[in-house]
């Protein structure tokens, strides 16, 4: 039912403007687990160890994005608010600011993996084998972080600013190279030396310096001036780095104590039995492709309702944002439904077998009702952050993490011994009461924190709005 005073919402126009930025970011995420799903298909070959080494060096992966990705979230509020007052300037200073520090953290974590691999791999198990197989795809693939964590800060920026074609492109022709190369590299065709984990690790490589070529010939072909007026990156003031960090430092802390805590969790998996470890590779694989339909309306959450903000339109922010959140349910129950149905043969084709294809089938099970809340949680999170709310959320995520999720892995895992699938279950043990507030939050309209000066000049109406119940 219409509010006294508003105008009908237009569920049309709000569908075809999500979709038009979800579907190329899911489709270009959804290529990403493709073309990982296909690496673990072929190297399944090379034994469950494999899997597994390769599965944990991916967690390893997963921290540094955790460490680069509250950069990269701060560089998309100003992008999205910006892109709606128009100020062009604001842009390309804040993706200067957002490249410098996302590209710090990667040479950090690709200089860990080239120069200290085993230690990388003692942190994540105490299996011999597997340490040694992960050791060997570290000082490969370190080389790629580089290349990957530059083309997500170009990415973002190109998706805050309504032009997710070109990402989806190169990203197509990445991917088919890293499907190629793997080929070629890990069974030895055409004429080359069959390379096991190291092929795959070098196809990584060579596929991700291809993406950044691709990204940025494609930039220059659109003549997509953002990325290349180097001289507008850097005029930077006190008064703007300190308004950056404001906004970015509760997103970073969130960040970094999240990836912390994924690491310990990621810890105590990692010390189960050998079939564990696999089935908890093959796991993320899969779980990347929810993730992938999830993403989608994340982003264009965050870009419809940070460009409504950024140009003062909050009311139709609110309006959009209140939307988003059934519209994830939906787009995530399609991707489990399509998982849940075709399980067995994929995780047959990912080496699992007895064991480990027992607990696979049941850490899908699992996860099939946590992600729900989960995706609608981190859909509201993004929707918060691009309206310049980076405080609430964050902090619930943080306490419900160390204060729930963890303490309860570690307990189930390392103190009681209890079976794996009962360690698993504790890490979506907090999403319920997340979600919880996370609602009372978004309807209470108080996420609404504009950048802009046009922003801030209408937050007085929209705040009269909303106590009239004019929304």
């Amino acid at each position: 039912m219409t509010k006294r005073g508003a105008r009908p919402f237009d569920w049309g126009e709000f569908i075809r403007r999500t979709a038009r930025i979800a579907l190329p970011v899911a489709l270009q995420n959804l290529l990403g687990v493709t073309s990982g799903m296909v690496d673990t298909i072929m190297l399944a070959s090379q034994g469950s160890r494999a899997v597994g080494a390769v599965g944990l060096c991916a967690q390893y992966t997963t921290v540094m994005f955790s460490c680069y990705w509250g950069f990269m979230a701060g560089g998309m509020l100003f992008y999205s608010q910006y892109w709606g007052a128009r100020d062009h300037d604001g842009i390309r200073r804040a993706y200067g600011t957002t490249l410098v520090f996302m590209m710090t953290v990667a040479f950090i974590f690709a200089g860990l993996a080239l120069l200290k691999p085993e230690l990388v791999m003692s942190i994540y198990t105490d299996k011999t084998a597997i340490r040694a197989i992960g050791v060997e795809y570290l000082r490969i693939v370190g080389y790629a972080y580089v290349f990957q964590v530059f083309v997500m800060c170009v990415s973002a920026l190109m998706r805050s600013t309504e032009r997710v074609r070109m990402p989806l492109a190169a990203t197509i022709c990445a991917v088919a190279v890293n499907i190629f190369l793997n080929w070629v590299l890990i069974f030895g065709r055409l004429g080359f030396e069959p390379m096991g984990v190291r092929g795959a690790a070098l196809a990584t490589t060579i596929a991700s310096a291809f993406n950044v070529a691709a990204l940025l010939l494609l930039a220059a072909c659109r003549d997509y001036h953002y990325v290349f007026q180097v001289s507008g990156h850097f005029r930077w003031s006190v008064g703007w780095l300190k308004e950056y960090l404001q906004k970015s430092s509760f997103i970073i802390v969130n960040e970094v104590f999240v990836g912390a805590g994924l690491m310990g969790i990621n810890i105590v998996l990692g010390h189960q039995s050998e079939s564990a470890i696999a089935a908890v590779a093959v796991f993320r694989v899969l779980e990347g492709f929810v993730i992938a339909f999830f993403s989608g309306v994340s982003n264009a959450a965050s870009v419809l309702v940070g460009k409504c903000i950024g140009a003062g339109d909050h009311v139709n922010a609110y309006r959009r944002a209140v939307r988003m959140v059934p519209l994830c349910a939906a787009m995530v129950l399609t991707a489990l439904l399509i998982l849940i149905a075709v399980h067995k043969p994929l995780l047959h084709a990912m080496s699992l077998s007895g064991e480990a294809y027992r607990i696979g089938c049941g850490m899908l099970y699992i996860y099939a009702v946590a992600s729900l809340l989960k995706m609608c949680n981190w859909t509201q999170n993004d929707t918060f952050r691009s309206a310049g709310e980076t405080v609430y959320g964050t902090t619930i995520e943080i306490l419900l993490m160390w204060l729930l999720e963890l303490p309860g892995v570690y307990l189930a895992g390392m103190v009681f011994k209890l079976p794996v699938l009962w360690v698993f279950f504790f890490v979506y043990s907090g999403e319920p009461i997340w979600f919880w507030l996370m609602q009372k939050r978004l309807y209470s309209g108080r996420w609404i924190k504009p950048v802009t000066p046009q922003g801030r000049r209408a937050i007085k109406a929209f705040r009269r709005a909303l106590i009239h119940k004019e929304l």
